[in-house]
């Protein structure tokens, strides 16, 4: 295993393990902490692993962090229509 792929796979389950544990900001604070570590973990994977890969992993972010993808989207949508 390559190092990004073992990174992905530990970001994947840190995600999960934050997800977990209440807060009192609805986890945005770690959300977006997670999303500033996951974007660049991404690209790094995507380049050492391969396009399909790269999709891969960003399916399983967005379905951990799906209330900012659904937050993006509404707002695409008010911003487009």
């Amino acid at each position: 295993m390559s190092a990004p792929l073992i990174l992905a796979c530990l970001w994947l389950v840190a995600a999960n393990v934050l997800a977990m544990i209440p807060s009192r900001d609805h986890h945005w604070t770690r959300a977006y902490v997670l999303i500033a570590l996951g974007v660049p973990l991404l690209v790094w994977l995507t380049w050492a692993q391969g396009v399909w890969i790269g999709l891969l992993f960003l399916a399983a972010g967005m379905s951990v962090l799906r209330w900012p993808v659904i937050y993006l989207m509404r707002w695409a949508r008010r911003r487009l229509g």
